[in-house]
């Protein structure tokens, strides 16, 4: 059974500092990409960052408006994906939620994906 666990939101003000994690079990934790998104309230889900490789070369990319204050990192061997937060602004307020994807070639030669998600954690950033 697939389990996307969450943990870490909470309320935080201007300016600080957050660490989300999510443990996952019930699948190869080392082939998936992972990635964290978040919806606010109104808003649609958007994608904050993921990480991945290609070629056997780790990678990791992100929102723009997220560069230079989130860091998104794992532990492959405890199957744990991290996101640092810092430099919180209160337009990061949303529920985070964690995701992990791995594509791989149907037998209709199409592109397709396995693809797994938490329950999220609430972020709220305000003085």
């Amino acid at each position: 059974q697939v389990q996307l666990v969450e943990s870490g939101g909470g309320l935080v003000q201007p300016g600080g500092s957050l660490t989300l994690s999510c443990v996952a079990s019930g699948f190869t934790f080392s082939d998936y990409a992972m990635s964290w998104y978040r919806q606010a309230p109104g808003k649609e889900r958007e994608l904050v960052a993921v990480s991945g490789s290609v070629n056997g070369r780790s990678i990791a990319n992100y929102k723009d408006s997220v560069k230079g204050r989130f860091t998104i990192s794992r532990d492959n061997a405890r199957n744990i994906v991290y996101l640092q937060m810092n430099s919180l602004k209160p337009e990061d307020t949303a529920v985070y939620v964690c995701r992990a994807g791995l594509k791989y070639t149907n037998s209709d030669g199409e592109i397709s994906e396995y693809a797994y998600w938490g329950q999220g954690t609430q972020v709220t950033v305000s003085s």
